[in-house]
């Protein structure tokens, strides 16, 4: 705990046998309560290394539900575990556990209900091997978003991400995509219902084992980012109002 407040870490994971040792090992046990890993499926032996791992939550999807529909189990079973402050952390090793401290940090003292890890607000991208075209295409996508959603994150597409229990009371996560662009329809959710998000500089590394999608699915999910980042807008405007932003309270 941390001033007072559970702290559950959830590990989305995905063939993460590689990298999950790594990423569990410099997880801060000192204020995290309890860790929750969901395998979507896995082709290789991330069940089994959770499980040698001591994972005492761990959840394994039969059939692939997607990056989203991954997180959707990860933040129920959180929020079924009475956790205070969710952090979701990519068990790829692509984000440092080291972080944990500050990020939670943020929340536990009511500064920002949420917090995300930036990998643009230092030059932790570049130096960490962010292929150039994506580094490009964040900045662009994230430029267009600032301006249709009205706000100033530094980028919308970071892995690294914190919640309070109490942003969950307001939006409604079923209502979004299982696939990528979960992530995107979240933070537009959070700036719907009036929350506000902080940001820290995150380092981040990229390395064969680590995670990442293709240049094809990197492309639909940039059309993905502004078509979301559109409706965020027309429903601002009562224009149209996307399902995503029915709010529960």
């Amino acid at each position: 705990m941390l001033n007072g407040k559970k702290i559950c870490i959830v590990l989305p994971a995905y063939n993460a046998s590689e990298t999950l040792e790594m990423t569990y090992n410099e997880i801060p046990f000192d204020i995290v309560d309890e860790v929750v890993l969901v395998d979507d499926a896995s082709k290789d032996q991330t069940t089994e290394l959770g499980r040698k791992l001591g994972i005492k939550h761990l959840i394994r999807h039969e059939e692939n539900r997607g990056y989203g529909g991954n997180q959707k189990s990860c933040y129920h079973k959180a929020l079924e575990l009475d956790a205070d402050i969710i952090v979701m952390l990519h068990p790829d090793y692509q984000y440092t556990p080291k972080l944990i401290h500050s990020i939670v940090g943020v929340i536990a003292y009511d500064v920002y209900p949420v917090v995300l890890g930036s990998r643009i607000l230092g030059k932790g991208a570049i130096k960490g091997g962010m292929p150039y075209y994506k580094y490009v295409a964040n900045r662009f996508l994230t430029l267009g978003q600032n301006i249709l959603m009205s706000q100033k994150l530094s980028e919308y597409h970071t892995g690294y991400r914190a919640f309070s229990k109490e942003v969950f009371d307001s939006i409604d996560i079923e209502l979004n995509s299982d696939d990528f662009i979960f992530d995107n329809q979240m933070i537009a959710q959070l700036f719907y219902a009036g929350y506000e998000i902080g940001e820290v500089t995150c380092p981040t590394k990229y390395f064969e084992e680590a995670s990442s999608i293709n240049f094809s699915r990197s492309v639909k999910y940039g059309f993905g980012v502004i078509g979301v980042s559109i409706a965020y807008r027309l429903a601002k405007w009562g224009i149209f109002k996307n399902p995503i932003f029915n709010l529960k309270k």
